[in-house]
């Protein structure tokens, strides 16, 4: 039946649901840029490979706790000297950015401290998010149902009647939480030694709540009211 079809004998009623949730996070997302610079190609290569293979072995080092671990991009380029004459190489910069996500907020803290007192290491993040297949959508719809068929049911009961049946269920969206975001910390970069620096406290992080919103559309029959 469509809307150009509406008699008095089936009147419809049209309604919008919302389904509303705020939760804790499931991930969080980190980067982590190391960098080298030096005169020789060698020598900034070699340093590169041990820096980023410092911060893969911390990272792997958390065990369970990291579900993704990826290297991002590798660069390494010369760089030229702006006085004199021709194309003259007078240091190569190499760098690496390695993304990990973690699912253990307990150990966070203390794994960006120790990236970050890492020799030109810096680090980006934490970016707060939910796992696609969360459960959280899913039952956000749901919600979005309820209020739906509630709000419909409002409706007949205002004018003395009942809902008869259900002609037209839409999905009007999932919202998902925006993407990315951070909170926490922010950047950290440092440019020296852990030996030299000292070891730094843990940062205390506190993670990012989630609010999750799905919408319907639906358009109900209703039992003729007596006005």
């Amino acid at each position: 039946m469509t809307q150009e079809h509406v008699t008095p004998d089936a009147p419809q009623v049209t309604v919008r649901g919302e389904g509303r949730l705020e939760i804790d996070p499931e991930l969080a997302r980190i980067w982590v840029t190391v960098s080298a610079r030096g005169t020789d190609r060698s020598a900034a290569l070699a340093d590169l490979t041990r820096r980023n293979a410092q911060v893969l072995e911390l990272i792997k080092a958390q065990g369970s706790a990291v579900e993704k671990l990826e290297t991002g991009s590798f660069s390494i380029s010369p760089e030229l000297t702006r006085k004199g004459r021709g194309e003259r190489v007078h240091a190569f910069r190499g760098r690496v950015r390695v993304t990990a996500e973690l699912s253990d907020f307990t150990v966070l803290g203390e794994l960006v401290t120790r990236l970050a007192d890492l020799e030109l290491t810096s680090v980006d993040g934490p970016w707060w998010s939910l796992r696609p297949a969360s459960p959280v959508y899913a039952e956000a719809r749901r919600l979005a149902v309820t209020e739906a068929v509630e709000r419909a049911r409002a409706y007949a009961e205002a004018l003395g009647t009942s809902l008869a049946s259900l002609l037209e269920l839409s999905d009007a969206g999932l919202a998902e939480p925006m993407m990315p975001r951070r909170a926490g910390f922010g950047s950290a970069a440092v440019a020296y030694s852990a030996e030299a620096a000292g070891e730094a406290p843990p940062l205390d992080l506190e993670p990012q709540r989630q609010t999750v919103t799905a919408e319907v559309v639906a358009r109900f029959t209703m039992r003729p009211p007596a006005l």
